[in-house]
Protein backbone atom coordinates (compact mmCIF):
# COMPACT_ATOMS: atom_id res chain seq x y z
CA UNK A 1 0.00 0.00 0.00
CA UNK A 2 1.15 3.55 -0.75
CA UNK A 3 0.84 6.40 1.75
CA UNK A 4 1.13 10.20 1.66
CA UNK A 5 0.11 13.24 3.71
CA UNK A 6 -0.88 16.54 2.10
CA UNK A 7 -0.65 19.67 4.19
CA UNK A 8 -0.45 23.43 3.78
CA UNK A 9 1.88 26.20 4.81
CA UNK A 10 -1.15 27.94 6.37
CA UNK A 11 -4.93 27.93 6.51
CA UNK A 12 -6.27 28.98 3.12
CA UNK A 13 -3.35 27.50 1.20
CA UNK A 14 -5.77 25.47 -0.92
CA UNK A 15 -4.91 22.04 0.51
CA UNK A 16 -8.57 21.02 0.95
CA UNK A 17 -9.52 21.64 -2.68
CA UNK A 18 -6.28 20.01 -3.84
CA UNK A 19 -6.67 16.94 -1.60
CA UNK A 20 -10.30 16.52 -2.66
CA UNK A 21 -9.38 16.62 -6.34
CA UNK A 22 -6.40 14.29 -5.94
CA UNK A 23 -8.63 11.82 -4.09
CA UNK A 24 -11.19 11.86 -6.90
CA UNK A 25 -8.49 11.44 -9.55
CA UNK A 26 -6.66 8.62 -7.75
CA UNK A 27 -9.93 6.83 -6.97
CA UNK A 28 -10.41 6.23 -10.70
CA UNK A 29 -7.63 3.63 -10.57
CA UNK A 30 -7.03 2.82 -6.90
CA UNK A 31 -8.90 2.05 -3.70
CA UNK A 32 -8.18 5.25 -1.80
CA UNK A 33 -8.64 5.51 1.97
CA UNK A 34 -8.70 9.11 3.20
CA UNK A 35 -8.01 10.56 6.62
CA UNK A 36 -8.36 14.07 8.02
CA UNK A 37 -6.11 15.49 10.72
CA UNK A 38 -8.06 17.29 13.43
CA UNK A 39 -11.57 17.16 14.83
CA UNK A 40 -13.34 18.29 11.68
CA UNK A 41 -16.59 17.05 10.14
CA UNK A 42 -16.94 18.94 6.87
CA UNK A 43 -13.70 18.18 5.01
CA UNK A 44 -14.19 14.44 5.67
CA UNK A 45 -17.65 14.63 4.08
CA UNK A 46 -16.01 15.69 0.79
CA UNK A 47 -13.22 13.12 1.02
CA UNK A 48 -15.69 10.32 1.78
CA UNK A 49 -17.73 11.23 -1.29
CA UNK A 50 -14.65 11.43 -3.52
CA UNK A 51 -13.18 8.09 -2.40
CA UNK A 52 -16.36 6.10 -1.83
CA UNK A 53 -14.98 5.06 1.59
CA UNK A 54 -15.61 6.69 4.98
CA UNK A 55 -12.93 9.26 5.78
CA UNK A 56 -11.58 8.89 9.33
CA UNK A 57 -10.21 11.54 11.69
CA UNK A 58 -6.77 11.48 13.33
CA UNK A 59 -6.01 13.90 16.16
CA UNK A 60 -3.07 13.69 18.55
CA UNK A 61 -4.82 15.86 21.15
CA UNK A 62 -8.01 13.79 21.44
CA UNK A 63 -6.39 10.40 20.74
CA UNK A 64 -3.43 8.49 22.15
CA UNK A 65 -0.67 7.39 19.72
CA UNK A 66 -2.03 3.84 19.95
CA UNK A 67 -5.54 5.01 19.06
CA UNK A 68 -4.21 6.99 16.09
CA UNK A 69 -2.43 3.89 14.82
CA UNK A 70 -5.49 1.72 15.44
CA UNK A 71 -7.81 4.01 13.47
CA UNK A 72 -5.28 4.35 10.66
CA UNK A 73 -4.67 0.61 10.36
CA UNK A 74 -8.38 -0.19 10.60
CA UNK A 75 -9.25 2.32 7.87
CA UNK A 76 -6.47 1.09 5.57
CA UNK A 77 -7.72 -2.50 5.38
CA UNK A 78 -7.78 -3.54 1.67
CA UNK A 79 -6.85 -0.01 0.47
CA UNK A 80 -4.25 0.67 -2.24
CA UNK A 81 -3.50 4.26 -1.18
CA UNK A 82 -3.80 6.08 2.13
CA UNK A 83 -4.22 9.84 1.62
CA UNK A 84 -4.14 12.05 4.72
CA UNK A 85 -5.24 15.70 4.64
CA UNK A 86 -3.64 17.96 7.23
CA UNK A 87 -5.21 20.73 9.26
CA UNK A 88 -4.28 24.42 8.98
CA UNK A 89 -0.51 24.92 8.61
CA UNK A 90 1.80 21.93 9.01
CA UNK A 91 2.97 22.89 12.51
CA UNK A 92 -0.19 24.50 13.91
CA UNK A 93 -1.40 22.65 17.00
CA UNK A 94 -2.81 22.99 20.48
CA UNK A 95 0.25 24.71 21.99
CA UNK A 96 3.03 27.07 20.97
CA UNK A 97 5.94 24.87 22.08
CA UNK A 98 4.70 21.35 21.30
CA UNK A 99 3.28 19.72 18.19
CA UNK A 100 0.31 18.10 19.96
CA UNK A 101 -2.79 18.44 17.79
CA UNK A 102 -0.75 19.29 14.70
CA UNK A 103 -0.41 17.71 11.29
CA UNK A 104 3.31 17.29 11.99
CA UNK A 105 2.54 15.08 14.99
CA UNK A 106 0.45 12.74 12.83
CA UNK A 107 3.08 12.68 10.07
CA UNK A 108 5.73 11.59 12.57
CA UNK A 109 3.50 9.16 14.44
CA UNK A 110 2.62 7.30 11.24
CA UNK A 111 5.97 7.92 9.50
CA UNK A 112 4.28 9.51 6.48
CA UNK A 113 6.00 11.45 3.67
CA UNK A 114 4.59 14.97 3.31
CA UNK A 115 3.57 17.06 0.30
CA UNK A 116 3.58 20.75 1.26
CA UNK A 117 1.02 23.00 -0.47
CA UNK A 118 2.41 26.54 -0.63
CA UNK A 119 0.33 29.59 -1.43
CA UNK A 120 2.78 31.30 -3.79
CA UNK A 121 0.79 34.46 -4.36
CA UNK A 122 3.21 37.37 -4.87
CA UNK A 123 6.34 35.34 -4.02
CA UNK A 124 8.86 33.43 -6.13
CA UNK A 125 12.33 32.98 -4.62
CA UNK A 126 10.87 33.60 -1.18
CA UNK A 127 8.84 30.42 -1.66
CA UNK A 128 12.12 28.50 -1.41
CA UNK A 129 12.96 30.23 1.86
CA UNK A 130 9.53 29.31 3.17
CA UNK A 131 9.91 25.63 2.22
CA UNK A 132 13.46 25.58 3.59
CA UNK A 133 12.18 26.90 6.89
CA UNK A 134 9.50 24.22 7.07
CA UNK A 135 12.15 21.56 6.39
CA UNK A 136 14.52 22.90 9.06
CA UNK A 137 11.87 23.49 11.73
CA UNK A 138 11.50 19.77 12.41
CA UNK A 139 13.88 17.48 10.48
CA UNK A 140 11.80 14.48 11.59
CA UNK A 141 9.01 15.62 9.26
CA UNK A 142 9.87 14.34 5.78
CA UNK A 143 8.76 16.89 3.16
CA UNK A 144 9.20 15.04 -0.13
CA UNK A 145 7.49 17.39 -2.57
CA UNK A 146 5.75 20.72 -3.05
CA UNK A 147 2.58 21.87 -4.81
CA UNK A 148 2.40 25.60 -5.54
CA UNK A 149 -0.99 27.27 -5.49
CA UNK A 150 -2.11 30.74 -6.62
CA UNK A 151 0.55 30.96 -9.33
CA UNK A 152 0.12 33.96 -11.62
CA UNK A 153 1.81 32.84 -14.84
CA UNK A 154 4.69 31.14 -16.60
CA UNK A 155 7.48 33.39 -15.32
CA UNK A 156 6.14 33.25 -11.77
CA UNK A 157 5.98 29.47 -11.92
CA UNK A 158 9.44 29.06 -13.47
CA UNK A 159 11.22 31.20 -10.87
CA UNK A 160 9.44 29.64 -7.87
CA UNK A 161 9.97 26.07 -9.12
CA UNK A 162 13.64 26.64 -9.92
CA UNK A 163 14.30 28.23 -6.51
CA UNK A 164 12.56 25.49 -4.52
CA UNK A 165 14.14 22.61 -6.39
CA UNK A 166 17.61 24.20 -6.20
CA UNK A 167 17.65 25.32 -2.56
CA UNK A 168 15.37 22.71 -0.99
CA UNK A 169 16.19 19.58 -2.97
CA UNK A 170 12.56 18.47 -3.41
CA UNK A 171 10.47 18.38 -6.59
CA UNK A 172 7.61 20.73 -7.30
CA UNK A 173 4.95 18.37 -8.63
CA UNK A 174 2.29 20.97 -9.38
CA UNK A 175 1.77 24.68 -9.97
CA UNK A 176 -1.88 25.71 -9.93
CA UNK A 177 -2.97 29.10 -11.29
CA UNK A 178 -4.91 31.59 -9.21
CA UNK A 179 -8.59 31.20 -10.13
CA UNK A 180 -11.83 32.01 -8.29
CA UNK A 181 -13.24 28.67 -9.50
CA UNK A 182 -10.76 26.87 -7.24
CA UNK A 183 -12.62 27.97 -4.10
CA UNK A 184 -15.18 25.71 -2.41
CA UNK A 185 -18.42 27.19 -1.07
CA UNK A 186 -18.08 28.66 2.45
CA UNK A 187 -20.34 29.77 5.30
CA UNK A 188 -19.98 30.92 8.91
CA UNK A 189 -18.43 27.68 10.27
CA UNK A 190 -16.39 26.83 7.18
CA UNK A 191 -17.27 24.81 4.10
CA UNK A 192 -20.83 23.87 3.20
CA UNK A 193 -21.09 20.13 4.08
CA UNK A 194 -20.93 17.87 1.04
CA UNK A 195 -24.27 16.20 1.83
CA UNK A 196 -26.01 19.56 1.79
CA UNK A 197 -24.57 20.75 -1.50
CA UNK A 198 -24.44 17.54 -3.52
CA UNK A 199 -26.93 17.39 -6.34
CA UNK A 200 -27.05 21.15 -6.80
CA UNK A 201 -25.78 22.15 -10.23
CA UNK A 202 -23.41 24.97 -9.29
CA UNK A 203 -21.99 23.01 -6.35
CA UNK A 204 -21.29 19.87 -8.39
CA UNK A 205 -19.95 21.92 -11.27
CA UNK A 206 -17.45 23.69 -9.02
CA UNK A 207 -16.10 20.39 -7.70
CA UNK A 208 -15.79 19.07 -11.25
CA UNK A 209 -13.93 22.23 -12.26
CA UNK A 210 -11.54 21.95 -9.31
CA UNK A 211 -10.86 18.29 -10.09
CA UNK A 212 -10.19 19.03 -13.75
CA UNK A 213 -7.85 21.90 -12.87
CA UNK A 214 -5.82 19.81 -10.42
CA UNK A 215 -5.61 17.00 -12.95
CA UNK A 216 -4.21 19.44 -15.48
CA UNK A 217 -1.65 21.15 -13.28
CA UNK A 218 -0.46 18.42 -10.86
CA UNK A 219 1.70 15.47 -11.95
CA UNK A 220 -0.33 12.58 -10.56
CA UNK A 221 2.19 9.93 -11.57
CA UNK A 222 4.99 11.82 -9.83
CA UNK A 223 2.82 12.08 -6.72
CA UNK A 224 2.40 8.30 -6.62
CA UNK A 225 6.15 7.75 -6.93
CA UNK A 226 6.72 9.99 -3.89
CA UNK A 227 4.37 7.95 -1.73
CA UNK A 228 5.69 5.62 0.92
CA UNK A 229 5.23 2.03 -0.21
CA UNK A 230 4.87 -0.49 2.59
CA UNK A 231 2.53 -2.90 4.26
CA UNK A 232 0.47 -1.24 6.95
CA UNK A 233 1.30 -2.97 10.25
CA UNK A 234 -1.44 -5.29 11.40
CA UNK A 235 -2.74 -4.05 14.74
CA UNK A 236 -5.53 -5.33 16.94
CA UNK A 237 -8.72 -3.29 16.67
CA UNK A 238 -10.20 -3.33 20.20
CA UNK A 239 -12.27 -0.21 19.52
CA UNK A 240 -13.95 -1.84 16.51
CA UNK A 241 -14.35 -5.51 17.40
CA UNK A 242 -17.90 -6.60 16.62
CA UNK A 243 -20.22 -8.20 19.16
CA UNK A 244 -22.21 -11.23 17.90
CA UNK A 245 -25.66 -9.64 17.96
CA UNK A 246 -26.83 -6.09 18.78
CA UNK A 247 -29.16 -5.96 21.74
CA UNK A 248 -29.89 -2.22 21.90
CA UNK A 249 -31.13 0.27 19.28
CA UNK A 250 -29.91 3.87 19.11
CA UNK A 251 -31.51 6.47 16.87
CA UNK A 252 -29.10 8.86 15.13
CA UNK A 253 -30.38 12.25 13.96
CA UNK A 254 -29.07 12.61 10.41
CA UNK A 255 -30.29 15.10 7.82
CA UNK A 256 -29.46 18.52 6.40
CA UNK A 257 -29.64 20.08 9.90
CA UNK A 258 -27.65 17.44 11.80
CA UNK A 259 -24.79 15.60 10.11
CA UNK A 260 -21.62 16.23 12.11
CA UNK A 261 -20.49 12.71 12.99
CA UNK A 262 -17.14 10.94 12.89
CA UNK A 263 -17.20 7.82 10.74
CA UNK A 264 -15.79 5.81 13.64
CA UNK A 265 -18.96 6.42 15.66
CA UNK A 266 -20.97 3.83 13.78
CA UNK A 267 -18.23 1.17 14.02
CA UNK A 268 -17.75 1.82 17.73
CA UNK A 269 -21.49 1.67 18.46
CA UNK A 270 -21.68 -1.61 16.57
CA UNK A 271 -18.76 -2.98 18.60
CA UNK A 272 -20.68 -2.07 21.77
CA UNK A 273 -23.72 -4.08 20.71
CA UNK A 274 -25.81 -1.20 19.39
CA UNK A 275 -27.83 -1.16 16.20
CA UNK A 276 -28.26 2.32 14.72
CA UNK A 277 -31.30 3.73 12.93
CA UNK A 278 -31.22 7.08 11.17
CA UNK A 279 -33.98 9.65 11.47
CA UNK A 280 -34.52 13.23 10.34
CA UNK A 281 -35.66 15.85 12.87
CA UNK A 282 -36.66 17.97 9.87
CA UNK A 283 -38.77 15.43 7.99
CA UNK A 284 -39.60 12.35 10.09
CA UNK A 285 -41.40 11.11 13.15
CA UNK A 286 -39.23 9.84 16.01
CA UNK A 287 -38.46 6.11 15.58
CA UNK A 288 -38.67 3.66 18.46
CA UNK A 289 -35.25 3.26 20.06
CA UNK A 290 -33.56 2.65 23.39
CA UNK A 291 -31.64 5.91 23.16
CA UNK A 292 -30.88 8.78 20.79
CA UNK A 293 -27.84 10.74 19.60
CA UNK A 294 -28.27 14.20 18.09
CA UNK A 295 -24.99 15.43 16.63
CA UNK A 296 -23.84 18.83 15.50
CA UNK A 297 -24.78 20.62 12.33
CA UNK A 298 -26.62 23.74 11.27
CA UNK A 299 -30.00 23.83 13.07
CA UNK A 300 -29.95 27.62 12.79
CA UNK A 301 -30.23 27.35 9.00
CA UNK A 302 -33.22 24.99 9.28
CA UNK A 303 -34.86 26.54 12.34
CA UNK A 304 -38.13 27.17 10.50
CA UNK A 305 -38.35 23.56 9.28
CA UNK A 306 -37.39 22.17 12.71
CA UNK A 307 -40.05 24.29 14.38
CA UNK A 308 -42.63 23.13 11.83
CA UNK A 309 -42.06 19.47 12.74
CA UNK A 310 -43.90 19.80 16.04
CA UNK A 311 -44.59 16.04 16.46
CA UNK A 312 -40.82 15.38 16.39
CA UNK A 313 -40.08 18.10 18.95
CA UNK A 314 -42.81 16.86 21.27
CA UNK A 315 -41.69 13.23 20.91
CA UNK A 316 -38.08 14.09 21.83
CA UNK A 317 -39.27 16.09 24.83
CA UNK A 318 -41.48 13.18 25.94
CA UNK A 319 -38.67 10.66 25.49
CA UNK A 320 -36.39 12.77 27.66
CA UNK A 321 -39.03 13.04 30.39
CA UNK A 322 -39.49 9.25 30.32
CA UNK A 323 -35.78 8.82 31.02
CA UNK A 324 -34.80 7.58 27.56
CA UNK A 325 -31.07 8.42 27.22
CA UNK A 326 -30.31 11.25 24.81
CA UNK A 327 -26.81 12.49 23.98
CA UNK A 328 -26.55 15.79 22.04
CA UNK A 329 -23.53 17.76 20.82
CA UNK A 330 -23.46 21.43 19.81
CA UNK A 331 -26.23 21.69 17.18
CA UNK A 332 -28.03 18.93 19.04
CA UNK A 333 -27.73 20.94 22.26
CA UNK A 334 -29.21 23.97 20.48
CA UNK A 335 -32.15 21.84 19.29
CA UNK A 336 -32.89 20.74 22.87
CA UNK A 337 -33.29 24.30 24.21
CA UNK A 338 -36.62 26.13 24.31
CA UNK A 339 -35.93 28.23 21.24
CA UNK A 340 -33.37 29.44 18.73
CA UNK A 341 -33.19 33.24 18.51
CA UNK A 342 -31.68 34.64 15.31
CA UNK A 343 -30.83 38.27 15.86
CA UNK A 344 -31.49 41.08 13.40
CA UNK A 345 -29.01 41.04 10.55
CA UNK A 346 -28.24 37.33 10.84
CA UNK A 347 -28.32 35.83 7.34
CA UNK A 348 -29.84 39.11 6.14
CA UNK A 349 -32.86 39.00 8.47
CA UNK A 350 -34.61 42.35 8.90
CA UNK A 351 -35.59 41.67 12.53
CA UNK A 352 -35.13 39.21 15.34
CA UNK A 353 -36.62 35.75 14.73
CA UNK A 354 -37.68 33.20 17.35
CA UNK A 355 -38.13 29.49 16.55
CA UNK A 356 -39.50 26.95 19.02
CA UNK A 357 -37.32 23.90 19.64
CA UNK A 358 -37.71 20.84 21.92
CA UNK A 359 -37.71 22.51 25.32
CA UNK A 360 -35.75 19.75 27.04
CA UNK A 361 -33.45 22.37 28.59
CA UNK A 362 -34.93 25.58 29.97
CA UNK A 363 -33.24 28.39 28.06
CA UNK A 364 -32.49 29.57 24.55
CA UNK A 365 -29.84 29.63 21.85
CA UNK A 366 -28.79 33.03 20.50
CA UNK A 367 -27.08 33.67 17.18
CA UNK A 368 -24.75 35.10 16.23
CA UNK A 369 -22.35 35.13 19.14
CA UNK A 370 -18.58 35.11 19.38
CA UNK A 371 -16.93 32.41 17.29
CA UNK A 372 -15.40 29.76 19.57
CA UNK A 373 -12.78 27.30 18.29
CA UNK A 374 -10.89 25.44 20.98
CA UNK A 375 -9.61 22.13 22.19
CA UNK A 376 -11.33 21.02 25.38
CA UNK A 377 -10.25 18.96 28.37
CA UNK A 378 -12.39 18.11 31.35
CA UNK A 379 -14.03 15.56 33.56
CA UNK A 380 -17.58 14.23 33.62
CA UNK A 381 -19.32 13.17 36.80
CA UNK A 382 -20.90 9.80 37.41
CA UNK A 383 -24.46 11.15 37.54
CA UNK A 384 -24.85 11.47 33.79
CA UNK A 385 -25.63 9.12 30.89
CA UNK A 386 -21.92 9.07 29.90
CA UNK A 387 -20.57 8.30 33.36
CA UNK A 388 -17.44 9.45 35.14
CA UNK A 389 -14.39 10.04 32.96
CA UNK A 390 -11.61 12.38 31.90
CA UNK A 391 -11.93 13.52 28.31
CA UNK A 392 -10.26 15.47 25.51
CA UNK A 393 -12.48 17.06 22.89
CA UNK A 394 -13.17 20.10 20.76
CA UNK A 395 -15.69 22.95 20.57
CA UNK A 396 -16.52 24.99 17.49
CA UNK A 397 -19.59 27.21 17.46
CA UNK A 398 -20.98 30.62 16.57
CA UNK A 399 -23.86 30.54 19.06
CA UNK A 400 -24.47 31.16 22.74
CA UNK A 401 -26.69 28.82 24.77
CA UNK A 402 -28.19 30.59 27.79
CA UNK A 403 -29.76 28.14 30.25
CA UNK A 404 -31.65 28.69 33.51
CA UNK A 405 -29.53 29.15 36.67
CA UNK A 406 -30.87 25.84 38.04
CA UNK A 407 -29.31 23.82 35.22
CA UNK A 408 -27.07 20.99 36.38
CA UNK A 409 -23.80 20.40 34.49
CA UNK A 410 -21.93 17.10 34.26
CA UNK A 411 -18.72 18.47 32.70
CA UNK A 412 -16.07 20.51 34.48
CA UNK A 413 -13.65 21.96 31.93
CA UNK A 414 -9.99 22.65 32.64
CA UNK A 415 -9.61 23.92 29.08
CA UNK A 416 -12.33 25.36 26.88
CA UNK A 417 -15.37 27.57 27.41
CA UNK A 418 -18.38 25.24 27.36
CA UNK A 419 -21.88 26.55 27.98
CA UNK A 420 -20.94 28.90 30.84
CA UNK A 421 -18.12 29.46 33.31
CA UNK A 422 -16.13 26.43 32.06
CA UNK A 423 -19.16 24.22 32.66
CA UNK A 424 -20.58 22.04 29.92
CA UNK A 425 -22.69 18.93 29.53
CA UNK A 426 -26.09 20.18 30.71
CA UNK A 427 -28.02 17.28 32.24
CA UNK A 428 -31.65 16.58 32.96
CA UNK A 429 -32.54 12.99 33.80
CA UNK A 430 -30.76 10.81 31.22
CA UNK A 431 -30.35 13.63 28.69
CA UNK A 432 -27.00 15.34 28.20
CA UNK A 433 -26.30 18.26 25.85
CA UNK A 434 -22.87 19.84 25.40
CA UNK A 435 -20.85 22.13 23.19
CA UNK A 436 -17.97 19.66 23.55
CA UNK A 437 -17.48 17.27 20.62
CA UNK A 438 -15.95 13.94 21.67
CA UNK A 439 -14.08 11.51 19.43
CA UNK A 440 -15.79 8.10 19.63
CA UNK A 441 -12.48 6.21 19.92
CA UNK A 442 -10.79 8.63 22.31
CA UNK A 443 -13.91 8.71 24.51
CA UNK A 444 -15.05 5.14 23.89
CA UNK A 445 -15.56 4.55 27.62
CA UNK A 446 -18.11 7.37 27.79
CA UNK A 447 -19.90 6.02 24.75
CA UNK A 448 -19.88 2.55 26.30
CA UNK A 449 -21.49 3.96 29.45
CA UNK A 450 -24.15 5.66 27.32
CA UNK A 451 -24.94 2.37 25.56
CA UNK A 452 -25.20 0.61 28.93
CA UNK A 453 -27.60 3.32 30.09
CA UNK A 454 -29.70 2.75 26.96
CA UNK A 455 -29.65 -0.99 27.59
CA UNK A 456 -30.90 -0.56 31.17
CA UNK A 457 -33.73 1.71 30.10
Amino acid sequence: MKQILITGDRSGSGKTSITLALTALLAKGYRVQTFKVGMDYIDPSYLSAASGRPCRNLDSFALTPGQVQEIYSYGCRDADIALVEGVRGLYEGAEALTDVGSTAAIAKSLDLPVILVVSAQSITRSAAALVKGFQAFDPNVRIVGVILNNVKGGSHKAKAVAAIEHYCGVPVIGAIPRMDEMQLTMRHLGLVPYREGAGKGDFDQRIETITAMIGKYVDLERLVTLMKGSTVPVHPFPSFEKTPEPDVTIGIAFDEAFNFYYSDLFDVLSSLGAKTVMFSPVHDTLPEADGYIIGGGYPELYARELEANQPMREAISAASKRGTPIYAECGGLMYLTDRIVLQAGWQGAAGEKHYAMCGVFSGETRMPARRVVSYVTGTSDMNSPVGQAEFHGHEFHHSDVVLSPETRFAYRLSRGIGIRDNLDGAVTGNTLGSYTHLHPVGSRGMLEHFVRTCRKK
